[in-house]
């Protein structure tokens, strides 16, 4: 469902360990998250590939 709606402003959610998997991913863009930001200060690059991974699919989801 998605229950977009006309704003001056968005809404960025991080993603860090706890919010990395897919269905966490899936409950912040259901929640009205507008950007997926990643936070490249901590972790390390395969760790940041995997979770761009997991994003794509459930952006595209969404999206539709």
């Amino acid at each position: 469902m998605n229950m977009r709606r006309e704003r001056k402003a968005k809404i960025v959610a991080t993603l860090g360990h706890p919010s990395s998997s897919p269905d966490a991913i899936r409950r912040l863009l259901d929640a009205g998250s507008d950007v997926l930001r990643l936070d490249f200060s901590h972790g390390a690059n395969n760790e940041h590939q995997q979770r761009y991974q997991a994003i794509s699919p459930e952006a595209r989801r969404h999206a539709t």
